[in-house]
This record gives C-alpha cells, structure tokens and sequence, in this order.
C-alpha cells in the first residue's frame, strides 16, 4: 500500500472533521462522504493527496481536497494543513435569497380576529 493513501476515517479523524474515528467510519457507512463524486461505502475507502471529498453533515456542506494523509490527530492548525476548503460560503442566517419571493397570502386569509370571531358567533346564534 503507498503511505499516501489513507482510509477515509483516519483522515477525517486526523483532519478534525469529526471527534471520534468510529463516528468517521459511521459517515462514511452512512453514504455521506462522496470521494471525487463517488459514495464511499466502507470506512476503509482510501483517500490520496488530490482527491476531492464532499462530506455532507448536518447543517452543513464541506467540500475538501486533500493535501496528504495525516499521521496524528494533532491541533487545528495541523489538522488544516490536511485538506484545502473549496466549500461554498454558508447562507447567511436570517437573510433570505436574492431571489426569494415572500410568501403570498389571499386577503382575508387566515386566522379571524376576535372582533371576526364574535361577529361570526352572533351570525350563527352561539352568544
């Protein structure tokens, strides 16, 4: 085997993406991790210095291409020497889309007011 490649647990353990190898492998099991576009469908997929991972995790997409195989889960700034981002900048909160159109209500729609309720109670007799 070339001491390049490296299973994709390891390397997402060592790279920091997430806490515990057996949650890596779990990912990886789960068909979360896309290595150059294809599911990786064990934890012992390997990974070597160019291909590009696409890990889908909660709330977020990561798009990473690997720079080489870790050889200890060291900090954050080793952990980042791993991989380069080419992930897309995240949506910012509270903001909607350019092109996002609020949503259309038809008039009189929706809940009554109180004033409506008790008129719409008198009408029918439930005083």
């Amino acid at each position: 085997m070339d001491a390049a490649r490296q299973r994709i647990d390891k390397w997402l353990f060592f790279a920091r993406v997430v806490k515990s190898r057996s949650l890596a492998a779990k990912l990886a099991v789960a068909g979360r991790v896309r290595i150059n576009r294809d599911k990786a469908s064990q934890a012992s997929d390997l990974v070597k210095p160019g291909d590009v991972l696409t890990i889908t995790l909660d709330r977020r997409i990561l798009v990473y291409k690997v720079v080489d195989a870790g050889k200890r889960r060291g900090p954050a700034d080793e952990a980042r020497t791993l991989y380069e981002d080419m992930s897309p900048p995240p949506a910012p909160k509270g903001e909607a889309p350019a092109n996002a159109m609020p949503p259309l209500r038809n008039a009189g729609g929706g809940r009554p007011t109180k004033r409506e309720r008790r008129e719409t109670d008198k009408l029918r007799g439930w005083e």
